[in-house]
């Protein structure tokens, strides 16, 4: 999880995107999904989807509540932003994504502004 090319893509983060992405690569990101595994919150289930697990994947590729917030993500990344490993590995794409996770306003609770 904290491979050597992982600790170097986050070397030069600055503070606040760091800890959201150590979150999304660990798979121990703020959701439901992992909530309910930790049994913090009574439903794995997405807010917004009430048949589909609130996962890591869900909310950057697929949740249509998001839209919007993915539309932009697409505009600046083109295909990459329909690919979590891109999302999560490529220098590129850390300031999109950030601007993503605020407008979802799914992590401004453990994480504040990112």
């Amino acid at each position: 999880i904290l491979s050597r090319s992982f600790i170097k893509l986050t070397a030069e983060f600055p503070k606040r995107p760091t800890g959201p992405y150590i979150a999304l690569r660990s798979r121990h990101a703020p959701l439901n999904h992992h909530l309910h595994r930790i049994g913090k919150v009574p439903s794995s289930r997405c807010p917004h989807c009430p048949d589909t697990d609130e996962t890591i994947l869900h909310l950057l590729i697929a949740c249509p509540h998001y839209r919007h917030a993915r539309h932009a993500l697409t505009n600046s990344l083109g295909r990459g932003a329909s690919s979590l490993p891109f999302l999560l590995s490529d220098p590129s794409a850390t300031p999109h994504l950030a601007k993503f996770l605020n407008a979802t306003s799914r992590f401004k609770k453990t994480f504040g502004e990112v």
